[in-house]
């Protein structure tokens, strides 16, 4: 059989090589000349797995490496007989280090206290559901809206979007990008959304760019409906609107899932669908060569500091968000090279710590984030 793999997926090197001819070729330059006798493809977001590319061609299964699967005509490939999966959940642990690293900045630079604080977090999926316990863990009070779920779970332990937007300090969304349907989500964030928050909150995306209208939320941001907006996806990226960037409070170019762990892991489930598909026998097939961090092991010496210091210490140790904003806001043309270089950043569970001083409830919330 033959596999065409985007040379741009992370650690695949090797998986296929012993039972399949493997062709490594650039999103963009996958052609459907390339694709006519494959079997599969595994790619990311440059390629585009549509009529074009794939009409008469062997494909049978499509992997893709990511979350989202905008990039593949679904309904093509129904009709073509085409199957495909993408990679659910894979860089849930990075965007939740994403946002706990965002949390503890605002604490820090606007001397909040996070246990006093209510975030709504709007579509608790694969990443929501970890936001929301990281949010949990550090005591503050957690309102979870996801519609889908509620209806398909009951209502215990869900509130409407109503209610977030009345009670809560913090806004984070975590929703997919549905255009139509009593769940649509395209400019979830519009000027009616804005026109009914209560506490003029933080606004956090870092789900899709197309969740968050541009005009609406500079006009919220302008006239203090949002004490600040946290943004990573933005609308028509790579080409990004600059008077939004200048209001924003943390800006990133789409870089919230992009941990080595995150795509680590897109690659290994991409690889497990393929095996399982053509039956490869690769169901135990691991990533190689996950670079390790520059300081895996973290001294922390308790000794005056609160709870609160204590775990942002940690968090952001491991992942500072000031840095990737400051690398963006110097080089906003390099969105997508910003992207393709992105440095060598691990979750939690890459991290041990060596501590003194620390309490031992602190500990085991430490422990619970998934530090060793």
């Amino acid at each position: 059989m033959k596999i065409i793999i985007d040379d741009k997926i992370p650690y695949i090197q090797g998986a296929f090589e012993e039972v399949a001819e493997v062709i490594y070729l650039p999103g963009a330059k996958t052609t459907s000349e390339v694709v006519k006798d494959a079997d599969a493809i595994v790619t990311r977001t440059r390629t585009i797995c549509n009529e074009k590319l794939l009409a008469g061609s062997s494909v049978k299964f499509i992997a893709t490496a990511t979350i989202g699967y905008d990039h593949i005509d679904t309904d093509y490939c129904q009709a073509a007989g085409i199957s495909w999966t993408n990679a659910p959940g894979c860089n849930s642990k990075s965007v939740e280090q994403y946002i706990a690293s965002t949390l503890f900045v605002l604490a820090e630079t606007k001397k909040l206290q996070l246990k006093d604080l209510c975030i709504g977090v709007v579509g608790v999926g694969n990443v929501g559901s970890k936001v929301a316990n990281v949010c949990q863990i550090l005591g503050m009070k957690v309102l979870l809206n996801d519609p889908p779920r509620e209806r398909a779970e009951g209502s215990s332990g869900f509130v409407s979007l109503q209610q977030v937007m009345e009670q809560a300090d913090i806004i984070t969304l975590h929703v997919p990008l549905n255009m139509k349907g009593a769940d649509a989500t395209f400019h979830l964030g519009n000027d009616d959304f804005f026109s009914k928050l209560k506490k003029k909150p933080v606004l956090m995306n870092s789900c899709r760019g197309e969740v968050v209208e541009t005009n609406a939320v500079k006009s919220a941001l302008k006239n203090g409906l949002l004490s600040d907006f946290v943004c990573d996806c933005w609308e028509n990226e790579p080409a990004i609107d600059l008077e939004l960037l200048s209001l924003t409070t943390i800006a990133t170019p789409h870089i919230a899932g992009y941990s080595k762990d995150g795509k680590a892991t897109g690659t290994q489930m991409s690889v497990k669908a393929i095996s399982d598909f053509f039956n490869l026998g690769l169901n135990n097939w691991q990533p190689k060569g996950v670079e390790v961090p520059i300081h895996p092991t973290l001294e922390i010496d308790g000794a005056g500091l609160t709870e609160q210091e204590i775990i942002s210490t940690a968090i952001l140790a491991t992942y500072d968000i000031r840095n990737d904003d400051r690398v963006f806001r110097n080089d906003t043309e390099s969105f997508e090279q910003q992207r393709g270089d992105y440095p060598v950043r691990r979750e939690f569970p890459a991290f041990t710590i060596h501590a003194k001083n620390v309490d031992a409830l602190v500990l085991e919330k430490l422990r619970k984030l998934g530090f060793n």
